[in-house]
């Protein structure tokens, strides 16, 4: 083979080179990378949803819980100590509108009063509590500097007298600009900030606003297992999407991969096969004139150009059997496969070369072989034996062992290896043994692997190839069953 002179003067790079040289796209690198951050950020948008809703869920219901115990504990605390039913409870806790009750007995007002705001002093987890009267003063507290003052600029506040309804808000952090969060004990994890009306008897006009900021321990213990559960939840079902889509999408890459893979190899032999039908039969005619001619030199002429008369006669054939083997490789295989019984196709191959093989003092060793039939077509098969034998048996010029064996067969396919003792091939070769024209063999057209390969796909199979230099090479087919 002819090398070309090499230069010692390094290559400058130019803009041609430079977009060849970048990175093909890949499409599984971008869906992993794209995919994951989708999955990612759902999961978290999802997460945070979630926890929102568990953390206002709760919050809500301790809310409903307080607010139905404080009206209770009010509306029982005016029956206790038999107060008329034309007052309540939220109209007897502000002290400045004792004159303005005649009809009330203080004693009883008093007493009522007092054991109300001793309930709301002792409720479970209560950080502070704070009772308004409707001008927005603070006429109670647990924190006694809070009594006395108004409050203002408080929305929560404002909305719950002005729609008359329970409202409640949760908090992680200390607001420093709202006058009434002055606690005697600070939060240490969330809070909860609840604003209860009491009404008037007719239930028509608020009186009074009773404040409540609790730190539910229980609750706040559900609620982190509860946001653990849901985030770990959340972490499993994206990891398994994830998984999921990414197996598909990397099986779908390699099918792609294949499929193109197969596609240019197609167009390549489609190509080849067109080019090398248009020479073929064009050296046929000269090649038959050649033969021709030298044939009847040979008949009339029997002096010293014999030898080289038959040389020609010799190397035509050569010629000749290089342009069908290379029209038979390029050929497209559109044979159905149909079950063919493969010890049978296999002994036909040897039987063929017996006489070869005894004259080359190869020895063979060929395991029984189970009864079974595979998917193929009779003739292929016996090619692709042919092939690998003739292989073996160039490879073992001083002799040696060919051995044919069954290493493995389930209900779906069969492998057949067929290993010889022969001269072996390197790495490099054994990479290069499947591409078209490469062959290590004096006058060899390098097709015969190709071929062997081309059928065994055609056919639902595979080849492989395993070689050591020096120690020989194995080459296994695996089959496909057909199932009686």
């Amino acid at each position: 083979m002819d090398v070309a002179p090499r230069s010692d003067t390094p290559a400058v790079p130019s803009v041609g080179d430079a977009g060849a040289a970048r990175r093909p796209f890949n499409l599984l690198r971008w869906y992993a990378w794209v995919s994951l951050a989708i999955i990612v950020s759902v999961a978290v948008g999802l997460g945070l949803i979630s926890s929102r809703f568990i953390i206002d869920e709760s919050v809500e219901r301790d809310a409903l819980l307080t607010a139905q115990f404080i009206q209770s504990i009010a509306d029982a605390e005016v029956r206790h100590v038999a107060i008329p039913n034309v007052r309540s409870m939220g109209e007897l806790l502000d002290p400045r509108t004792d004159q303005a009750m005649p009809d009330v007995d203080p004693d009883a007002r008093r007493k009522a009063r007092g054991e109300f705001l001793d309930h709301i002093a002792h409720l479970p987890d209560v950080l502070l509590a704070n009772i308004y009267a409707p001008d927005r003063t603070v006429i109670w507290s647990s924190n006694p500097a809070l009594t006395g003052k108004m409050i203002e600029s408080d929305d929560d506040l404002e909305r719950a007298f002005e729609y008359k309804m329970r409202v409640s808000a949760s908090y992680h952090d200390i607001d420093d600009a709202r006058t009434e969060q002055k606690f005697v004990t600070p939060p240490q994890q969330l809070f909860i900030e609840n604003y209860i009306p009491l009404f008037d008897a007719d239930a028509e006009r608020v009186t009074a606003m009773v404040e409540i900021y609790k730190e539910p321990h229980d609750l706040i213990v559900r609620i982190e297992h509860g946001l653990m559960l849901i985030w770990m939840a959340i972490a499993v079902g994206a990891g398994l999407v994830y998984g999921g889509l990414y197996w598909i999408m990397r099986r779908a890459s390699k099918v792609m991969a294949v499929q193109q893979k197969r596609l240019i190899s197609n167009e390549t032999y489609v190509a080849l096969g067109e080019m090398s039908s248009a020479v073929a039969h064009s050296l046929r005619n000269p090649l038959a004139s050649i033969r021709s001619s030298a044939e009847l030199a040979q008949v009339f002429d029997e002096g010293p150009a014999q030898k080289n008369i038959n040389e020609i006669i010799s190397q035509v054939d050569r010629m000749s059997h290089w342009v069908r083997q290379l029209l038979q490789s390029l050929r497209p295989l559109n044979d159905d496969a149909v079950p063919v019984d493969l010890p049978q196709a296999l002994q036909e191959s040897l039987q063929a070369f017996a006489a070869p093989l005894q004259r080359a003092g190869v020895s063979l060793e060929l395991k029984p072989l189970p009864a079974v039939r595979v998917l193929g077509q009779p003739a292929l098969l016996g090619q692709i034996f042919h092939s690998l034998i003739a292989n073996a048996l160039e490879s073992m010029e001083q002799g040696g062992e060919l051995r044919v064996e069954v290493v493995r067969k389930d209900r779906r396919n069969l492998v057949l290896r067929v290993s010889d003792t022969g001269k072996g091939m390197t790495e490099q070769q054994q990479r290069m043994a499947f591409q078209p024209f490469f062959t290590t063999k004096q006058g060899g057209l390098g097709v015969g692997l190709v071929l062997v390969k081309r059928i065994m796909e055609r056919f639902g199979g595979s080849v492989r190839l395993s070689s050591y230099k020096g120690r020989g090479t194995r080459v296994s087919l695996s089959f496909r069953v057909v199932r009686e």
